[in-house]
């Protein structure tokens, strides 16, 4: 019953004083509706960083022999025996409502050679048909084409490379590497595409081929050195790994693999997310701590001027408890009905850009990468369940801290004092 009179009381005050209440409203609403927005426009962005990222490098999770990671030998490749438990593995039932696509690689540093000189290289073996659907790189082509499935003698290299050696489509070069037997080894290829992404690391170095060309020229037959997982949504990783550590339990406790998430395998990346995350967060963070501190000063000033009112209730039997709980009550009715809103409206604006947001006028060519990615300029809003609710929380929160002190304020009025106020 107390608390039923202390809520009606409180929407009775809400409606009494309805500027001071749409005031408050609304620098709240706002406050949501631009947390929301920038919250899921920050967690698309970073998706859209990590999908460049392991589309480039070697997927949200990659399997391959732990000392790989560092020497990029060819010894260090999955022994046949592992390469086919990860094959059943992620082709499970458990693990097929995660994944979306699985590419394998035979990876090595190497040499790429010409008339004009040599340069180093990282040779990358691609099944072509996997690679052109989910590799970024058959999408920067400035010359020539990908990869295709009956190619056999065939390379598409980096637009630095083909500079630094001279070359143009038909070239060709030599490419070379230590093979399974320790030996160095050379293939004749011929440059059929050229790429450019921008990103020197990738231009200057990277070579794709063949898988076949790669297993018959360093003599890995069918063995290759990594197998990367896909999944829809970055969120999907973690489950994901642990499936895949609990299948493949044997060979990683032999030492024959290991199952790393993206995070793990691209630190570098991992760590610009975190950054860029929680510079987000600061932020967002001052923004609430100025929109707590006009709720502050919004309710504190009305309970200021509400000492006859105040004194009136405990006169009539309120409690100071019960009287600071009608305030309470007000700022904690007030917040859930603006933190609501304030989301849905943040989430009405995020509909809006559901097709995407383009930055690509905010930077040049040379601009649009990061932490060694080339990032689509197209950012597409990420709205989650969890994201809501953390959302909807720190609100709650921010609106509950924010009503607690003109509440303690309330409970401290001296009944007599209180009656000598006039209206």
């Amino acid at each position: 019953m107390h608390f039923g009179v202390i809520t009606m009381l409180a929407l009775r005050n809400l409606r009494r004083n309805l500027r001071r209440t749409i005031l408050t409203a609304t620098a709240f609403i706002i406050g949501g509706a631009l947390l929301t927005f920038a919250q899921t426009f920050g967690d698309g962005t970073h998706e859209q960083w990590i999908d460049s990222g392991v589309r480039t490098g070697s997927g949200h999770v990659t399997v391959e022999v732990p000392e790989f990671r560092v020497s990029r030998k060819i010894e260090d490749r999955l022994p046949g025996g592992t390469l086919q438990l990860v094959r059943k593995a992620v082709e499970s039932s458990a693990a097929a409502d995660r994944v979306t696509d699985v590419f394998y690689r035979l990876t090595i540093n190497g040499l790429a050679t010409s008339a004009s000189g040599a340069r180093p290289a990282q040779i990358l073996g691609v099944d072509p048909t996997i690679e052109a659907s989910l590799s970024p790189l058959d999408e920067q082509v400035v010359e020539g084409r990908y990869l295709k499935k009956d190619d056999r003698l065939a390379a598409f290299v980096g637009a630095g490379l083909v500079d630094a050696l001279d070359l143009r489509i038909g070239s060709r070069l030599v490419v070379m590497a230590q093979d399974a037997h320790k030996e160095v080894a050379g293939q004749l290829v011929r440059v059929v595409g050229i790429f450019r992404t921008g990103i020197a690391e990738l231009d200057d170095s990277v070579i794709h081929v063949p898988i076949a060309t790669a297993g018959e020229w360093l003599g890995t037959g069918r063995d290759l050195t990594n197998v990367g997982v896909m999944v829809d949504s970055s969120v999907a990783v973690p489950g994901l790994v642990r499936h895949l550590r609990r299948e493949l339990a044997e060979p990683i406790a032999k030492g024959d693999a290991t199952v790393m998430g993206w995070r793990e395998a691209m630190p570098s990346l991992h760590a610009a997310v975190l950054v860029d995350e929680w510079g987000g967060y600061l932020m967002l963070g001052i923004l609430f701590v100025i929109v707590g501190f006009s709720i502050i000063n919004t309710v504190l000033m009305s309970v200021l001027h509400r000492h006859r009112e105040f004194g009136v209730l405990q006169a009539l039997g309120l409690t100071p408890r019960q009287t600071a709980s009608v305030v309470l009550v007000e700022g904690l009715l007030q917040t859930v009905v603006c933190a609501l809103i304030g989301v849905g409206v943040g989430l009405a604006i995020t509909a809006a850009f559901s097709g995407g947001i383009d930055i690509s006028e905010l930077y040049n060519d040379q601009e649009m990468q990061f932490s060694g990615v080339a990032i689509d300029p197209v950012i597409v809003p990420m709205v989650t369940p969890v994201r809501i609710l953390y959302i909807l929380g720190f609100m709650m929160f921010v609106g509950i801290v924010s009503s607690v002190y003109p509440a303690m304020r309330a409970a401290t009025i001296d009944v007599t004092e209180s009656m000598k106020f006039e209206r």
